[in-house]
């Protein structure tokens, strides 16, 4: 490959990947592609990693697919066949084991927001901007967004989104609840590593990993039986686990945890469940 197209710097536990091609606005390339699909591979693996912050280099979050590089089909097709699992990009980062935060820096355009939906938390600078664009190039939107958008912000919202496939501001985006917090560009990472302190100090790894895809997969089910088949067969293999017994004992001597258990090698039978 040529030059990094993501960036990676691990600290305090928390991994943040920058897309990195500023001079295109980050626009996103089957090398990036690859790059972010082994990164979250990596961090899948690395018990170091607890949290991850993607963001984008320069002025834009990510100014959608490359279209010198092959990118005008939509990037969930066009990069299936460079390495990424059925389903793009999309697919890869809904299977992360990790928390993810997407640190939105500014223009985040087609496959630039999609990909953020699949992922956790999303804040915004005051200056970012969001566009669902696919209809006014005759695409559909791709990398899983109408399942995602439509839960994130309402069928309604994600209609006028799509179909008029507008400039969103950060604004509209907030009270729309794609992002939860909007603030100056130049606090954006600053934010986004405190609400990944908070997660990686407070809360246990294995736990983390059962919960993030609980939540995803349990909320999107049309009864609450997907959760209840569920939840309790993991808190029955996990009660009697060294990070309960941590975690009570943490909270009765007022202090932070230190979880034992491993998310890479401790993640109990029920997992996978579906």
């Amino acid at each position: 490959m040529s030059e990094n197209h993501i960036n990676s710097e691990l600290s305090e536990g928390i991994l943040t990947l920058t897309l990195n091609r500023p001079e295109k606005l980050n626009a996103f390339t089957g090398q990036m592609g690859q790059e972010l699909g082994a990164a979250l591979d990596r961090a899948d693996a690395d018990d170091a990693v607890r949290v991850i912050i993607v963001t984008g280099a320069g002025r834009g979050f990510c100014a959608g697919a490359d279209i010198s590089d092959g990118g005008s089909v939509g990037a969930g097709s066009g990069l299936e066949r460079k390495g990424l699992p059925p389903g793009g990009i999309g697919q890869r980062l809904f299977e992360s084991h990790k928390p993810m935060i997407a640190a939105i820096n500014g223009v985040a355009v087609g496959v630039g927001v999609t990909m953020t939906l699949p992922m956790d938390i999303r804040i915004a600078a005051d200056n970012a901007k969001f566009g669902f664009v696919f209809t006014r190039r005759g695409l559909v939107p791709e990398a899983g967004s109408s399942w995602f958008l439509p839960r994130i912000v309402g069928l309604p919202k994600a209609l006028e989104w799509v179909y008029a496939a507008r400039t969103v501001s950060a604004a509209e985006a907030l009270a729309a609840g794609l992002v939860t917090e909007v603030v100056a560009p130049e606090a954006l990472i600053a934010r986004a590593r405190a609400i990944a302190r908070e997660i990686a100090e407070n809360t246990a790894p294995v736990a983390t990993v059962l919960t993030r895809q609980l939540m995803w997969r349990a909320s999107a089910a049309d009864t609450p039986q997907a959760a209840l088949s569920v939840d309790s067969a993991l808190n029955l293999a996990l009660a009697s686990s060294g990070d309960v017994k941590e975690g009570f004992a943490a909270f009765r001597e007022k202090r932070l945890p230190n979880f034992p258990g491993s998310a890479s090698k401790d993640l109990p039978s029920p997992f996978p469940w579906w």
